[in-house]
């Protein structure tokens, strides 16, 4: 029988370079002949695919509607026959993705009723809890300064009020989760890339 693959969660505010990073953990495990996926929230589905049009304003949905669409989608993420985190990781393979449960509990989270958006998430028993977390710690400060180099328009939590309040609020969530017994980890992603993949592969070692 085939070791069930890690699951792997990057997290962190906009700008913070999870995309990067995410891509520089997959090279590390491929390089340890370990087989990798990588996904992300919002998904590639149909659920994925409405949660991103009302992401840019194109279809308006109050921060509720937004919610429980995440956990649709997040649902979807795990038990897809195809690219499902399940159906992946019990052949064997290494799920990475960009953004997860965290992620809803920081932004609608703080948007709304932070234990309704947990108990649908946590609660669900088809949502799978990460073997790890890694979070890309960026000030709001540098996050929008990131964010204006090369885009042409911002999604609409893309805000220096919005982001302390995510970011604040992501803090909250991790001692939070911590306290329950998940390995999260806070790393500063305000350096070279390079330096912080090291610690990045550094941290997964110890949990593959």
């Amino acid at each position: 029988m085939a070791e069930i693959g890690r699951f792997i969660v990057f997290e962190g505010i906009d700008g913070a370079g999870k995309t990067t990073q995410v891509e520089l953990l997959a090279k590390h495990l491929r390089s340890l002949g370990r087989e990798v996926s990588l996904s992300a929230e919002p998904t590639t589905l149909e659920s994925g695919k409405a949660i991103r049009r009302a992401l840019s304003g194109a279809e308006k949905k109050s921060e509720c509607q937004m919610a429980a669409m995440f956990v649709l989608d997040r649902i979807a993420h795990n038990i897809d026959e195809e690219i499902g985190i399940r159906a992946l990781t019990e052949k064997g393979i290494d799920v990475i993705s960009d953004r997860y449960y965290y992620s809803s509990l920081a932004y609608q989270g703080a948007a709304t009723d932070y234990g309704w958006v947990k108990q649908m998430n946590i609660g669900s028993p088809e949502i799978r809890r990460p073997d790890l977390c890694i979070y890309l710690d960026l000030l709001p400060e540098q996050s929008l300064e990131r964010i204006s180099r090369g885009r042409e328009s911002v999604e609409i939590y893309e805000n220096l009020e919005k982001l302390t309040s995510v970011r604040n609020t992501f803090l909250s969530v991790i001692e939070d989760l911590r306290a329950e017994g998940e390995s999260i980890y806070i790393v500063d992603a305000n350096r070279a890339p390079d330096e912080i993949a090291r610690e990045i592969a550094s941290i997964v070692d110890k949990h593959i």
